[in-house]
């Protein structure tokens, strides 16, 4: 394991939280006026009113209330990883 590939593993399992709420999906739900919101809006227009159960949008926001869980994480590291693999093979 390269330490560019341990860096974006860390990086992205302990920033997705934060990430998560910057952009807007929030423990209280979605916040007002947000990219999230963009997203829930342009979610429930292309499914006729309504986010569809299972979408990305209700999968970012229910680890925007309940926080990442470990198939998430799991997710988060593997993908931060592979970043940072092709980074570090870019680099060096």
């Amino acid at each position: 394991v390269t330490g560019a590939a341990l860096a974006t593993v860390c990086g992205a399992v302990f920033a997705a939280p934060f990430v998560l709420g910057v952009v807007g999906f929030t423990s209280a739900g979605i916040a007002a006026g947000s990219i999230a919101s963009s997203l829930m809006s342009t979610a429930a227009v292309a499914n006729g009113g309504g986010v569809a159960v299972g979408s990305m949008v209700a999968l970012l926001q229910s680890a925007g209330v309940l926080g990442l869980g470990a198939a998430a994480t799991t997710a988060t590291a593997a993908t931060g990883g592979t970043v940072g693999a092709i980074v570090g093979a870019i680099l060096i």
